[in-house]
């Protein structure tokens, strides 16, 4: 019937009347919390036998050891993981509200893990659902990436997955080809995040007098959202995304937390040019190289405020900063010659080569 050993003997103690094979049992390290198939603890049987006081302060004393021995353990876990969590946040430039959200949401999740581990039963959290405002390049699908992995990271979900998709991923051509495309997708991204990018397109501006789709893909969306399986980001536009907000009544019940997107300050902007310089992957152009001492943060962002103009930073943002790079790597490559031996000077990317890129 499942029974542990330390079951045995707890049932063998209370018709012999001795306690010695549960001493050694838990000598050896039994585990009192331990449950049979019928969800009985070995100290669960001693309901059945009143009196047997000196069993039940036995396994009382050692179950409150190993709690205190897991809290223990469960605390050390946690402030790992938080370190985790700060170092993931710490290449995400602003987004100070969703910095702290996050904060919040995995110290919960690590309480209640502590909470359990003292035997205390608590409620599971639902997933949280989110939409992310604001302008291209802000970085709000990189965001959703980062929030995949530290949402996995601290148990909220069981994977890291980030399935990403736009209209035409979720509506169909025809009449019954959008519910089954969406529930596709939907089945996909379980355990994980669907990150609706552009979800404004799912409601159309003006209304027709034909059904439009994409109400269809959303009302499906919303339909799995409550079932804890899954957490879904829905990201746009500003005022596009009023659309989407006011297009089901039972959108701002289920998508609880708003986060604005904020166009990027030539200073944020120089900040992740340091960071993108500092993590880069081997299949990267940019891969081994590195910036001047002279290209401080300070720096690069006078160079960004001065060489690109207002209307362009607030349409791409984040965008800027990729082919700025590759195209000053390549300024580089113009100014090394072929006799040159100073391996240093080869892969170090100058001011000169980013205000020409």
């Amino acid at each position: 019937n499942g029974m542990t050993p330390l079951h045995l003997a707890v049932w063998h103690s209370l018709t012999a009347g001795d306690c010695a094979t549960v001493s050694s049992l838990i000598d050896c390290n039994a585990d009192c919390s331990a449950e049979d198939n019928d969800g009985m603890t070995p100290l669960g049987y001693l309901s059945q036998a009143p009196g047997n006081e000196e069993l039940r302060n036995l396994l009382l004393e050692r179950l409150r050891q190993q709690r205190r021995q897991k809290a223990s353990e469960a605390c050390g876990d946690a402030k790992a993981k938080m370190d985790a969590l700060e170092k993931e946040l710490s290449v995400m430039v602003g987004l100070t509200s969703l910095k702290f959200q996050l904060r919040k949401w995995a110290k919960g999740v690590l309480l209640d893990e502590r909470r359990r581990a003292l035997g205390l039963q608590v409620g599971t959290r639902r997933p949280p659902h989110m939409a992310f405002l604001g302008n291209p390049g802000t970085g709000k699908t990189m965001v959703a990436r980062a929030v995949g992995k530290l949402l996995h990271l601290v148990g909220i979900l069981p994977t890291d997955k980030v399935t990403e998709v736009q209209r035409t991923d979720l509506v169909g051509e025809f009449v019954g080809h959008t519910g089954p495309k969406t529930r596709r997708k939907l089945a996909e991204a379980e355990g994980g995040i669907l990150f609706v990018d552009e979800a404004y397109r799912l409601v159309p501006a003006q209304k027709s007098d034909d059904k439009d789709y994409g109400l269809e893909a959303l009302e499906e969306i919303m339909s799995v959202m409550d079932r804890g399986k899954i957490v879904v980001i829905f990201a746009g536009y500003h005022e596009p995304m009023k659309r989407v907000i006011h297009s089901n009544e039972g959108f701002c019940r289920r998508v609880t937390k708003f986060f604005e997107f904020d166009d990027l300050s030539c200073e944020e902007l120089a900040t992740l040019v340091h960071i993108k310089m500092c993590n880069q992957v081997e299949e990267s152009p940019l891969y081994g190289f590195k910036l001047h001492p002279l290209c401080s943060v300070e720096a690069v962002a006078e160079l960004i405020e001065s060489k690109t103009s207002e209307k362009q930073r607030k349409e791409m943002n984040g965008g800027l900063i990729e082919p700025m790079l590759v195209n000053a790597r390549e300024n580089l490559d113009l100014r090394c010659d072929f006799d040159c031996v100073d391996a240093d000077g080869l892969v170090t990317i100058t001011l000169e080569d980013l205000e020409a890129g």
